[in-house]
Protein backbone atom coordinates (compact mmCIF):
# COMPACT_ATOMS: atom_id res chain seq x y z
CA UNK A 1 0.00 0.00 0.00
CA UNK A 2 1.01 3.78 -0.82
CA UNK A 3 1.65 6.02 2.31
CA UNK A 4 -0.44 8.94 2.20
CA UNK A 5 1.46 12.28 2.37
CA UNK A 6 1.27 13.90 4.89
CA UNK A 7 -0.48 17.29 5.08
CA UNK A 8 0.72 20.18 7.09
CA UNK A 9 -1.50 22.49 6.50
CA UNK A 10 -4.73 23.35 4.86
CA UNK A 11 -6.06 26.43 2.93
CA UNK A 12 -9.98 27.74 2.49
CA UNK A 13 -10.34 28.35 -1.06
CA UNK A 14 -13.12 30.40 -3.05
CA UNK A 15 -14.46 29.74 -6.30
CA UNK A 16 -14.01 32.46 -9.18
CA UNK A 17 -17.72 34.65 -7.57
CA UNK A 18 -16.60 36.06 -4.31
CA UNK A 19 -18.66 34.16 -1.74
CA UNK A 20 -19.37 31.31 -4.10
CA UNK A 21 -19.98 29.01 -1.10
CA UNK A 22 -20.88 25.60 -2.72
CA UNK A 23 -17.82 25.99 -4.85
CA UNK A 24 -15.19 26.15 -2.11
CA UNK A 25 -12.57 23.18 -1.76
CA UNK A 26 -9.71 22.35 1.22
CA UNK A 27 -6.48 22.66 -1.18
CA UNK A 28 -2.83 22.18 -0.29
CA UNK A 29 0.12 24.94 -0.06
CA UNK A 30 1.35 22.32 -2.87
CA UNK A 31 -1.75 21.99 -5.20
CA UNK A 32 -2.12 25.28 -5.18
CA UNK A 33 1.68 26.00 -6.82
CA UNK A 34 0.97 23.64 -9.64
CA UNK A 35 0.14 25.64 -12.73
CA UNK A 36 -3.19 25.27 -14.97
CA UNK A 37 -2.58 23.47 -17.85
CA UNK A 38 -4.87 23.61 -21.40
CA UNK A 39 -5.84 20.48 -23.82
CA UNK A 40 -4.17 20.70 -27.01
CA UNK A 41 -6.77 21.61 -29.00
CA UNK A 42 -4.21 23.95 -31.16
CA UNK A 43 -0.38 23.82 -31.22
CA UNK A 44 -0.16 27.03 -28.71
CA UNK A 45 -1.97 25.44 -26.28
CA UNK A 46 0.06 22.03 -25.69
CA UNK A 47 2.60 23.47 -23.86
CA UNK A 48 0.87 26.65 -22.42
CA UNK A 49 0.27 27.02 -18.69
CA UNK A 50 -1.85 29.51 -16.55
CA UNK A 51 -2.38 30.56 -12.73
CA UNK A 52 -5.07 29.06 -11.29
CA UNK A 53 -7.06 32.23 -9.54
CA UNK A 54 -8.03 29.99 -6.69
CA UNK A 55 -6.25 32.73 -4.23
CA UNK A 56 -8.23 35.65 -5.68
CA UNK A 57 -11.37 35.97 -3.32
CA UNK A 58 -12.21 39.50 -4.96
CA UNK A 59 -12.80 40.14 -8.85
CA UNK A 60 -13.31 44.22 -8.57
CA UNK A 61 -10.68 46.50 -6.86
CA UNK A 62 -10.95 48.74 -4.17
CA UNK A 63 -12.34 51.84 -5.84
CA UNK A 64 -10.92 54.14 -3.72
CA UNK A 65 -7.51 53.08 -4.55
CA UNK A 66 -7.15 52.87 -8.16
CA UNK A 67 -6.07 55.36 -10.58
CA UNK A 68 -6.12 55.49 -14.21
CA UNK A 69 -3.08 54.23 -16.35
CA UNK A 70 -2.31 55.94 -19.66
CA UNK A 71 -0.03 53.62 -22.47
CA UNK A 72 3.18 55.56 -23.20
CA UNK A 73 4.08 52.35 -25.79
CA UNK A 74 7.78 52.88 -24.82
CA UNK A 75 7.70 56.80 -26.01
CA UNK A 76 8.64 59.88 -23.70
CA UNK A 77 6.70 63.07 -23.68
CA UNK A 78 8.26 64.21 -26.60
CA UNK A 79 7.21 61.47 -29.08
CA UNK A 80 10.42 59.78 -29.23
CA UNK A 81 10.67 55.92 -28.74
CA UNK A 82 12.95 55.41 -25.47
CA UNK A 83 11.67 51.53 -24.85
CA UNK A 84 11.28 49.54 -28.04
CA UNK A 85 9.19 46.34 -28.43
CA UNK A 86 6.53 47.90 -25.99
CA UNK A 87 2.80 48.60 -27.22
CA UNK A 88 -0.89 47.44 -27.38
CA UNK A 89 -2.00 44.97 -24.81
CA UNK A 90 -5.38 45.14 -22.50
CA UNK A 91 -6.22 48.35 -20.47
CA UNK A 92 -5.41 48.19 -17.15
CA UNK A 93 -6.09 50.33 -14.05
CA UNK A 94 -3.50 51.40 -11.83
CA UNK A 95 -3.39 49.42 -7.90
CA UNK A 96 -2.33 52.24 -5.66
CA UNK A 97 0.40 49.91 -3.29
CA UNK A 98 1.54 50.31 0.12
CA UNK A 99 5.34 49.93 0.08
CA UNK A 100 6.28 51.94 2.95
CA UNK A 101 3.87 49.89 5.56
CA UNK A 102 4.18 52.85 7.79
CA UNK A 103 0.88 52.75 9.93
CA UNK A 104 2.95 51.68 12.48
CA UNK A 105 1.06 50.14 15.44
CA UNK A 106 -2.34 50.22 13.58
CA UNK A 107 -3.69 46.39 13.46
CA UNK A 108 -5.07 45.80 9.52
CA UNK A 109 -7.24 42.61 8.88
CA UNK A 110 -6.87 40.84 5.63
CA UNK A 111 -10.18 41.78 3.87
CA UNK A 112 -8.98 40.36 -0.09
CA UNK A 113 -6.69 38.76 -1.92
CA UNK A 114 -6.83 40.18 -5.86
CA UNK A 115 -5.25 40.39 -8.69
CA UNK A 116 -3.26 42.89 -9.76
CA UNK A 117 -2.24 43.45 -14.11
CA UNK A 118 0.52 45.79 -13.64
CA UNK A 119 2.91 42.76 -11.57
CA UNK A 120 3.13 39.54 -11.24
CA UNK A 121 2.30 38.88 -7.39
CA UNK A 122 -1.01 39.24 -5.88
CA UNK A 123 -2.01 42.35 -3.88
CA UNK A 124 -4.19 41.96 -0.40
CA UNK A 125 -6.29 44.37 0.72
CA UNK A 126 -6.24 45.55 4.41
CA UNK A 127 -8.63 47.33 6.39
CA UNK A 128 -6.85 49.13 9.14
CA UNK A 129 -9.04 49.16 12.58
CA UNK A 130 -9.41 53.42 11.95
CA UNK A 131 -11.03 52.99 9.35
CA UNK A 132 -8.42 53.13 6.25
CA UNK A 133 -8.25 50.83 3.23
CA UNK A 134 -4.67 49.93 1.84
CA UNK A 135 -3.19 47.36 -0.75
CA UNK A 136 -0.10 45.40 0.18
CA UNK A 137 2.10 42.92 -2.13
CA UNK A 138 0.28 39.07 -0.87
CA UNK A 139 2.79 36.90 0.70
CA UNK A 140 2.69 32.84 0.85
CA UNK A 141 0.61 31.90 3.41
CA UNK A 142 -1.21 35.08 4.32
CA UNK A 143 -5.21 34.50 4.06
CA UNK A 144 -8.30 36.39 4.47
CA UNK A 145 -9.06 37.19 7.98
CA UNK A 146 -5.63 37.27 8.99
CA UNK A 147 -4.39 40.32 11.29
CA UNK A 148 -1.56 42.10 9.86
CA UNK A 149 0.66 45.20 11.74
CA UNK A 150 3.92 46.91 11.09
CA UNK A 151 6.39 48.56 13.17
CA UNK A 152 9.17 48.21 15.59
CA UNK A 153 6.53 46.04 18.08
CA UNK A 154 5.21 44.40 15.41
CA UNK A 155 5.01 40.25 16.12
CA UNK A 156 7.41 37.59 13.96
CA UNK A 157 5.26 36.90 11.30
CA UNK A 158 4.44 36.33 7.90
CA UNK A 159 3.04 39.11 6.34
CA UNK A 160 4.01 41.64 9.24
CA UNK A 161 6.69 44.73 8.34
CA UNK A 162 9.32 45.30 11.34
CA UNK A 163 13.12 46.60 10.44
CA UNK A 164 15.72 45.16 10.05
CA UNK A 165 16.92 45.34 13.00
CA UNK A 166 14.27 43.51 14.92
CA UNK A 167 13.99 40.95 12.36
CA UNK A 168 15.49 37.17 13.26
CA UNK A 169 18.70 36.00 11.41
CA UNK A 170 17.69 33.45 8.49
CA UNK A 171 14.48 34.99 8.35
CA UNK A 172 12.67 35.54 4.43
CA UNK A 173 11.60 38.62 3.92
CA UNK A 174 10.68 40.65 0.72
CA UNK A 175 9.49 44.62 -0.16
CA UNK A 176 12.99 45.70 1.32
CA UNK A 177 13.91 49.53 1.52
CA UNK A 178 17.04 50.45 0.59
CA UNK A 179 16.72 53.91 2.66
CA UNK A 180 14.39 54.31 5.64
CA UNK A 181 11.18 55.87 4.98
CA UNK A 182 11.52 55.69 1.03
CA UNK A 183 9.48 52.35 0.61
CA UNK A 184 10.43 49.02 -0.51
CA UNK A 185 12.25 48.76 -3.80
CA UNK A 186 14.14 45.25 -3.80
CA UNK A 187 12.16 42.06 -3.99
CA UNK A 188 8.64 42.52 -4.90
CA UNK A 189 7.99 40.26 -8.35
CA UNK A 190 6.01 36.80 -7.56
CA UNK A 191 8.14 34.29 -6.18
CA UNK A 192 10.55 36.26 -4.38
CA UNK A 193 12.26 36.00 -0.82
CA UNK A 194 15.73 37.67 0.22
CA UNK A 195 17.00 36.02 3.29
CA UNK A 196 18.38 37.79 6.47
CA UNK A 197 22.26 36.75 6.65
CA UNK A 198 23.61 39.14 9.55
CA UNK A 199 24.05 42.56 11.02
CA UNK A 200 27.04 44.52 11.43
CA UNK A 201 26.75 48.34 12.89
CA UNK A 202 24.52 50.03 10.98
CA UNK A 203 24.01 47.95 8.55
CA UNK A 204 22.66 44.59 7.85
CA UNK A 205 23.61 42.03 5.38
CA UNK A 206 20.67 40.45 2.84
CA UNK A 207 20.78 37.75 0.56
CA UNK A 208 19.02 39.24 -3.28
CA UNK A 209 17.09 36.09 -4.94
CA UNK A 210 20.21 36.55 -7.74
CA UNK A 211 22.80 35.56 -5.02
CA UNK A 212 24.25 39.54 -4.25
CA UNK A 213 24.44 40.23 -0.45
CA UNK A 214 23.71 43.63 -0.10
CA UNK A 215 24.57 46.21 2.84
CA UNK A 216 21.58 47.94 3.97
CA UNK A 217 20.65 50.30 7.01
CA UNK A 218 18.92 48.12 9.68
CA UNK A 219 16.12 51.03 10.23
CA UNK A 220 14.88 50.37 6.94
CA UNK A 221 11.32 48.26 6.80
CA UNK A 222 11.09 45.26 5.47
CA UNK A 223 8.23 42.42 5.38
CA UNK A 224 8.46 38.54 6.57
CA UNK A 225 8.08 35.83 4.23
CA UNK A 226 8.01 35.50 0.58
CA UNK A 227 6.09 37.18 -1.96
CA UNK A 228 3.21 34.94 -3.46
CA UNK A 229 1.62 33.62 -6.61
CA UNK A 230 4.89 31.35 -6.89
CA UNK A 231 3.95 29.00 -9.62
CA UNK A 232 6.00 29.62 -13.20
CA UNK A 233 3.79 30.12 -16.32
CA UNK A 234 4.61 29.07 -19.65
CA UNK A 235 3.03 32.01 -22.02
CA UNK A 236 3.11 29.39 -24.70
CA UNK A 237 2.04 31.43 -27.83
CA UNK A 238 2.87 35.19 -29.28
CA UNK A 239 -0.43 37.01 -29.19
CA UNK A 240 -0.45 35.91 -24.90
CA UNK A 241 2.50 38.60 -25.05
CA UNK A 242 0.53 40.79 -27.34
CA UNK A 243 -2.02 41.03 -24.73
CA UNK A 244 0.39 42.02 -22.01
CA UNK A 245 1.54 44.93 -24.02
CA UNK A 246 4.72 43.00 -25.65
CA UNK A 247 5.79 43.50 -29.42
CA UNK A 248 7.99 41.03 -31.20
CA UNK A 249 11.43 41.08 -31.01
CA UNK A 250 13.36 41.26 -34.26
CA UNK A 251 16.97 40.13 -34.75
CA UNK A 252 19.64 42.41 -35.92
CA UNK A 253 21.27 39.88 -38.37
CA UNK A 254 17.80 40.00 -39.88
CA UNK A 255 17.87 44.06 -40.21
CA UNK A 256 19.84 46.22 -42.78
CA UNK A 257 23.22 47.70 -42.26
CA UNK A 258 21.77 50.83 -41.59
CA UNK A 259 19.40 49.50 -38.80
CA UNK A 260 21.98 47.44 -37.25
CA UNK A 261 25.20 46.65 -36.83
CA UNK A 262 24.68 42.42 -37.64
CA UNK A 263 22.56 43.58 -40.29
CA UNK A 264 23.12 42.84 -44.28
CA UNK A 265 25.51 40.26 -46.20
CA UNK A 266 24.62 37.67 -48.75
CA UNK A 267 22.10 35.46 -47.99
CA UNK A 268 22.16 33.95 -44.26
CA UNK A 269 25.06 36.02 -42.56
CA UNK A 270 26.50 35.55 -38.68
CA UNK A 271 26.60 39.13 -38.15
CA UNK A 272 30.27 38.92 -38.97
CA UNK A 273 31.46 40.47 -35.05
CA UNK A 274 30.65 40.11 -31.46
CA UNK A 275 27.15 40.74 -29.83
CA UNK A 276 26.42 44.39 -30.07
CA UNK A 277 23.03 46.60 -29.30
CA UNK A 278 21.50 48.50 -32.25
CA UNK A 279 24.31 51.37 -31.11
CA UNK A 280 27.00 49.17 -30.72
CA UNK A 281 27.45 48.56 -27.19
CA UNK A 282 28.63 44.83 -26.62
CA UNK A 283 25.50 42.66 -24.96
CA UNK A 284 25.06 39.14 -23.83
CA UNK A 285 26.90 39.32 -20.92
CA UNK A 286 28.68 42.15 -21.31
CA UNK A 287 29.22 44.43 -17.80
CA UNK A 288 27.40 47.71 -17.91
CA UNK A 289 27.16 48.94 -14.54
CA UNK A 290 29.91 51.50 -13.88
CA UNK A 291 32.67 50.81 -10.99
CA UNK A 292 32.53 53.97 -10.05
CA UNK A 293 28.98 53.93 -9.09
CA UNK A 294 28.69 54.89 -5.29
CA UNK A 295 26.59 52.41 -4.25
CA UNK A 296 28.98 49.39 -5.52
CA UNK A 297 30.37 49.97 -1.84
CA UNK A 298 27.35 48.48 0.00
CA UNK A 299 27.21 45.28 -2.74
CA UNK A 300 29.71 42.80 -0.57
CA UNK A 301 28.97 39.67 -2.47
CA UNK A 302 28.72 39.45 -6.23
CA UNK A 303 25.53 38.13 -7.88
CA UNK A 304 25.36 34.52 -9.09
CA UNK A 305 25.64 34.02 -13.37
Amino acid sequence: MHSQPTVTRLRLVSGRRAGAVANRTYRTEEELRVPKTYSPVTPSRRFMTGYTFEEITRSKPEKSLVKGSKKTAGRNASGRMTVRRRGGGHKRRYRVIDFKRDKFGVPAKVASIEYDPNRSAHIALLHYVDGEKRYIIAPVGVQVGDMLNSGADAEIRVGNALPLEKIPLGSSIHNIEMRPGKGGQLVRSAGGAAQLVDREGKYARVRLPSGEIRLIPVQAMATLGQVGNVSKIVIGKAGRSRWLGKRPKVRGVAMNPIDHPHGGGEGKSSGGRHPVTPWGVPTKGYKTRNPKKKSSRYIVGKRKK
